[in-house]
Formats: C-alpha cells, structure tokens, sequence
C-alpha cells in the first residue's frame, strides 16, 4: 500500500528541543547530520540558517508545503485535545499548558514550512523512511531520530527497530534515538530485546540521560555506535 499524507499526524519540534532531547553541544553541530523521521520540525531550517550541515529524511517531504499545512490544519486541535484528555502524561513544568504547547508546536512548523520549498530545492529535505536509506557509508557524523522508533513500539517490530537502527549506523557514525518509552509513556516494549541483539553483534550502546522531559519518565536517548572490529571502546 502506497503512503499517503492521510496516515500522518504531523507534529514538530523546535530547534531548542532538539538541542536537549539529543544532549547535542556545539562540536556537535559542527558535523554533518541527519535528521531521520523529523516532519515538520524546526531544527533543519535553524541549523541551516547557522550554517550546520544537515539533511532531514521522512515520507512527507514528498507533499508540498500547502498539502502539509493543510494536514497539520485538520490535525492541530485533535493532537492537544488527546493531550488534555491524557495531561497525566506528561510534565508541565518546562511548558506549563496545553495552549503553549499548540504555541510551541506551530512555531516550529510555521518554521519548517517556511523553508521547506527552499530545503528541498538545496537536497536538506528527501522523501524516504526506514529501514532503508539512499546514502553511502558513513556519509553523516551523526544520525537522530525523534520520536519515531521506540515511540511507536505497537506499530513498528522490534525487527524493524533492529534494522532500521543498523541502518542509522551504516550511514553514520553514531546514532542517537529519542524518546525511549512509547505511547502512554511506557518503556518500549522492545528496548530490552533491540539492544540485546545489537549488543550481540557488536553495535556499542549506551542509554544517557538528557536535558529533557515532557513525556512523564522520558529523560532517555538511547546511543549506538557501529561496530569496530575486535577491541569495542566503551563510549565515552
């Protein structure tokens, strides 16, 4: 079956939460990345604006600005009310409403919508998904992946979380994932059985903390590293 627009609930990030959902620092932003999975977020379009290097990968850049906005219309109010209705959730110290969380969320999507036409012109916005990825290895210094894999642990196997993480790791040198719980701010169902296989194979995990919590209990990326050869260095 084809992906259609009507499957999606577009959902954006800004660039400051980005910044500490993925603890990143300046030599950080310095390298090459890849944003894997971030719809219609804010951070591609400020990176780039500050100079970064950086290429966003998800199935909507596929529709134009005006087919996404339109979506991100008919969803927008349907997004906070379930957030109200399940408020227990989440934390509301960092954003103390409902109503500035719709304010957040569609500063950082007027953000991204405001570039995207550009973007895309300039490559930093390409159609595609996981597991599968039209890059070489190694391409990018760091990969991310917000609030896709782990968040949708009930739709996604933990076969597909492998593979699509193998591939974060093939096309760049490290990959970091946000959030590790799913929906209802559970731990993923699969985060015990994905890390045990890569660690089998030799893929150097960590799970950090971070600066960050909205979903109750979601303060956690998880970290992967390729694997080395025989010595596996710890991460530091």
């Amino acid at each position: 079956m084809s992906f259609t627009l009507s499957q999606v609930v577009p959902w954006g990030r800004s660039y400051d939460e980005y910044l500490a959902m993925f603890s990143l620092t300046p030599a950080d932003l310095r390298q090459k990345i890849l944003g894997c999975g971030d719809g219609p977020a804010g951070f591609n379009s400020i990176l780039s604006g500050h100079g970064g290097k950086i290429v966003s990968v998800d199935p909507i850049y596929a529709f134009s600005a005006g087919q996404i906005r339109e979506r991100i219309d008919a969803t927008f109010a349907l997004v906070l009310d379930q957030t109200a209705k399940n408020s227990d959730e989440f934390r509301w110290d960092t954003i103390p409403s409902v109503a500035e969380l719709g304010r957040l969320r569609l500063a950082a999507m007027t953000e991204f919508l405001r570039d995207f036409d550009q973007g895309r012109a300039e490559g930093r916005y390409l159609a595609g998904a996981l597991p599968r990825l039209p890059w070489q290895n190694r391409e990018f210094g760091l990969a991310l992946c917000s609030h896709l894999l782990f968040l949708y642990s009930e739709q996604l196997s933990a076969e597909f979380h492998v593979a699509a993480i193998r591939e974060l790791c093939r096309v760049a040198h490290e990959a970091r994932i946000f959030p590790l719980l799913e929906l209802g701010a559970r731990k993923s169902r699969h985060l015990a059985q994905v890390m045990e296989k890569l660690d089998q194979d030799h893929y150097r995990l960590a799970i950090r903390q971070v600066a960050y919590e909205f979903q109750k209990g979601g303060n956690e990326m998880l970290v992967v590293r390729p694997p080395v050869g025989p010595a596996l260095p710890e991460l530091p």
